[in-house]
């Protein structure tokens, strides 16, 4: 496509702002780092050319944007990536919120486009549409020769160029069931290619694996995984894998989303999607007023200035791995908030054993902040420069209107703020005081591969990835030797050796002895991979490295040590039960390590159990996830004898507590939500395999009633009163059945699970359980139970209630589908209320169709008249 003259002189050489060059602020609030900018909200804010929309942003001190793309070369771009020529993949969606109603349109009117800078100036001047015609994507990525995987619900696709046109001319089904068609905000995305070379999926159940078949030729295979974050992934030079969700800006998986998959009695993950940042410790510092949120109405939570203390729609987090930027933010975690127009920084630290937080980089500032309420940064990427890309839609919308509140559609319509769509800008960001060179351009793709092996020396992280990515495709054996001198090269860089490790698994190379080298590493990053590397052996019973494996679960390092417990579940079933009663006897009450232990023990529990309960020191922690597990497999004999230990009166007070809670929490079939097991902990839903009672949670029989437990029960013993809420015995008055379901409900339950599972449970979690701070329990409410209107109006308009917003999402779904999701959830997680039919929901909603804003709890709560 050709550039304008407009285009031409706009981009004639990179657009430079820091902080210093912006103009005198008119108000500014005590205490920040530099100025806060901000003017009275103009009636109908303009649409500003990239030149002027560059000076409105505010820049950490020493921080500099570069305009290296924008309209028309490039338009309403959401994800970006670099390809290994340097070329920047871009995916538009016009079809989003693209009338003034704010709809998602389902015609086929979104595409993969690539850019290039075709004379080297740093500045993208040509654009080649890769795939059109393309319906609300929402993922994809870069493979070599010429290749690109799609995720375009419900399918994820593989999309080909093969004469070399960089358009693609070929397109093969990979898998269905990639998340769907309809609300863009959940559902699966991400395809980020990790060190393991696990293509990792966000918010869906499974991801991705590369398996090499030979020299340049492999298959993608799903693989079983967990339903966690939301838009975005990212990695750290270990290769832990980060995500977030609209309310908390960082998560970390301290181990692979696989193991929890082996083990569908798992009744919590800790571990895996860690939060890193409490809410109560983070706050954001836009630069003009934003009461342009879904909750703008509730200005008690806005700062006098007008500004929202807390984030909008955090997104695309990004580990910052360059080499242009001060060391000082390497290492760090940027995070995307296009709802308040900023780009935010997390200082992410290390206790020195692998443990984990983040709290806020700068205490009372913004890495990024633009006055520009268009200013919607979608999308933060690496690039081979060393520098970070931002990809910027470009719009006066946030939030697609399926999905908004009145006072929000309001607001927008009241301002313009739906007109002037079809832009977009890609920026660079960089150091004022860096060296102004660039780097080389590279060519990966004509790289030998002594070049790419020597890329993964490379001190920036992106080339690194994308040579590791580029030798696993290739899979060629004269990789081999070179990546087998480089993992035994002791003076090289640690990083380095990790990726020559992972290559040469990824290209089916990993040999015993380059895994037991891991294991002995000075690194602990080294060793917790040669753990994992190590597996396929333990599994055989390798003697020298199961020796080597077994002396880790010592380690000093608590990484090593929770990938130890992980890994052991490699071994075979015989040879697994010592050590791990040995490894939780010591580390019991470490709720990520027991986890990870537990993830393997599939099957072999209950002696592990019944010897951690009677050691002198029993780990209550272990022995509440154990007895969790075993009775959520719910087997009669093993049932029976659990309850019966409970009650045994040689049983410590808090290990029969511990047995308990166990017991509770696995009868109910449920996945704990909060923390730690026993005293409240982080949710671990989604595990696949899990098979649900109809209409809720069926009770344990038991053999005859556990006399000890109903006295313990009737003297006020609340673990023991949960216990027998979920049990019965001969002679016992059963509960009132559900009345048996009419075909047409069965459907529309059936087709509210699926709904529930996509858009309900990233927040009120699998089985009904909610989340502290982010959405309330739907297991047991009254709301739920209530006359059929009052689910209804709730869904349809929206709940301000103490935890928070729970957005309208009438918009989002027709009479079947709110009649649907609000059937399966009136008759699961215990709830017993009757079904809803699709008249009966479109009576209620033309009933209230007047509402105007999300009710209260005091009015949702009234009779109606």
């Amino acid at each position: 496509m050709k550039r304008t003259t407009y285009h031409r002189l706009l981009l004639a050489a990179p657009l430079l702002l820091a902080a210093a060059d912006l103009a005198v602020p008119m108000r500014s609030e005590v205490g920040r780092p530099w100025p806060f900018f901000s003017a009275d909200e103009p009636a109908e804010p303009p649409v500003l050319a990239p030149a002027a929309a560059v000076k409105s942003f505010a820049m950490a001190p020493g921080y500099a944007v570069e305009l290296v793309a924008a309209e028309p070369l490039v338009q309403d771009p959401i994800l970006i990536e670099h390809d290994g020529d340097g070329r920047l993949w871009v995916m538009e969606l016009p079809g989003w919120a693209h009338n003034l109603a704010m709809e998602n349109s389902l015609e086929p009117v979104n595409r993969l486009v690539v850019l290039d800078d075709t004379n080297g100036d740093g500045i993208y001047d040509k654009r080649t549409v890769f795939a059109d015609r393309l319906v609300l994507p929402r993922a994809f990525k870069v493979l070599i020769g010429g290749c690109v995987l799609i995720g375009e619900p419900p399918t994820l696709w593989k999309a080909c160029d093969t004469d070399g046109d960089s358009r693609a001319d070929s397109k093969v089904k990979l898998a269905d069931g990639f998340a769907r068609l309809g609300v863009l905000e959940h559902g699966a995305n991400g395809l980020y290619w990790g060190m393991d070379n696990l293509l990792v999926v966000s918010e869906h159940e499974w991801n991705l694996a590369y398996r090499s078949t030979g020299p340049g030729q492999g298959q993608f295979v799903t693989v079983p995984g967990l339903r966690r974050g939301q838009w975005g992934v990212t990695q750290d030079d270990s290769g832990r894998i980060y995500r977030n969700v609209n309310t908390d800006p960082l998560f970390v998986d301290n181990i692979s989303p696989d193991y929890f998959a082996r083990n569908p009695d798992l009744v919590r993950t800790r571990g895996l999607y860690e939060n890193l940042v409490d809410q109560e410790k983070t706050n954001i510092w836009p630069a003009h007023p934003t009461f342009g949120l879904n909750r703008g109405y509730r200005r008690e939570v806005f700062r006098g200035d007008g500004t929202a203390s807390y984030y909008g729609g955090v997104s695309s987090p990004l580990i910052y791995r360059g080499n242009r930027l001060p060391a000082d933010v390497r290492g760090m975690a940027f995070v995307a908030d296009g709802a308040t127009n900023i780009v935010h920084l997390l200082r992410l630290a290390d206790d020195g054993q692998g443990r984990l937080r983040a709290e806020d980089y700068y205490p009372r500032g913004e890495f990024l902040a633009s006055t520009d309420v268009r200013f919607r940064p979608t999308a933060l990427a690496l690039a081979p420069d060393g520098s970070i890309t931002i990809a910027d839609m470009y719009r006066g919308v946030s939030q697609d209107g399926p999905l908004q509140t009145d006072y929000l559609r309001d607001y927008i319509t009241k301002r313009g703020l739906a007109r002037g769509v079809g832009h977009g800008r890609i920026y660079r960001v960089v150091h004022v005081g860096s060296d102004g060179a660039r780097a080389p351009r590279p060519q990966m793709s004509k790289d030998s591969v002594a070049a790419l092996v020597g890329h993964l020396s490379h001190p920036d992280g992106w080339w690194r990835d994308t040579a590791q990515q580029h030798l696993v495709q290739r899979a060629d054996a004269a990789a081999v030797p070179l990546l087998v001198k480089l993992a035994r090269n002791a003076k090289a860089d640690w990083r380095s050796r990790l990726h020559a490790l992972w290559t040469l698994n990824g290209m089916g190379a990993m040999r015993p002895d380059l895994a037991g080298l891991a294991l002995r590493d000075a690194r602990p990053e080294l060793r917790a991979a040669g753990l994992r590397l190590a597996e396929p052996w333990l599994a055989k019973s390798d003697a020298k490295l199961t020796k080597a494996a077994l002396a880790l679960a010592g380690d000093a390092n608590w990484q090593v040590r929770v990938q130890a417990a992980a890994s052991l579940g490699a071994l075979p079933e015989a040879a697994r039960t010592q050590p791990m009663i040995a490894l939780l006897a010591v580390h019991g009450d470490d709720p990520v390590l027991v986890d990870a232990a537990l993830s393997g023990l599939k099957g072999g529990e209950l002696p592990v159990l019944m010897a951690l309960a009677s050691a002198p020191a029993a780990p209550k922690e272990a022995v509440a996830m154990l007895a969790g597990a075993l009775a959520k497999r719910r087997d009669a004999a093993t049932g029976q004898q659990l309850v019966a230990l409970a009650g045994r009166d040689d049983v410590a007070p808090a290990i029969r507590t511990a047995v308990l809670d166990g017991l509770a929490l696995g009868f109910a079939g449920g996945v704990q939500g909060g923390g730690n097991a026993v005293a409240g902990g982080r949710a671990g839903g989604n595990i696949p395999g899990v098979a649900r009672a109809r209409g809720g949670v069926e009770r344990f029989a038991l053999a005859a009633e556990p006399a000890a437990i109903s006295r313990l029960a009737a003297a006020g013993d609340a673990p023991a009163q949960k216990l027998l809420a979920l049990v019965t015995w001969p002679g016992r008055p059963a509960p009132p059945a559900l009345p048996p379901r009419t075909a047409s409900e069965e459907a529309l339950f059936k087709q509210g699970q699926a709904i529930y599972v996509e858009q309900c449970a990233g927040c009120h979690q699998t089985e009904g359980q909610g989340q502290a701070t982010v959405a309330p329990p739907l297991a047991g409410s009254k709301r739920v139970a209530a006359s059929g209107d009052v689910p209804v109006r709730i869904l349809t308009n929206g709940l301000e209630g103490k935890i928070g917003l729970m957005p309208p999402l009438g918009g989002a779904m027709s009479d079947a589908e709110v009649a649907a999701v609000l059937t399966y959830v009136r008759q699961s997680f215990g709830n017993r209320a009757a079904p809803l039919p699709p008249a009966a929901v479109k009576e209620w909603r033309l009933a209230f169709a007047h509402r105007t804003t999300p009710w209260s709890e005091k009015d949702i709560d009234a009779p109606q008249r």
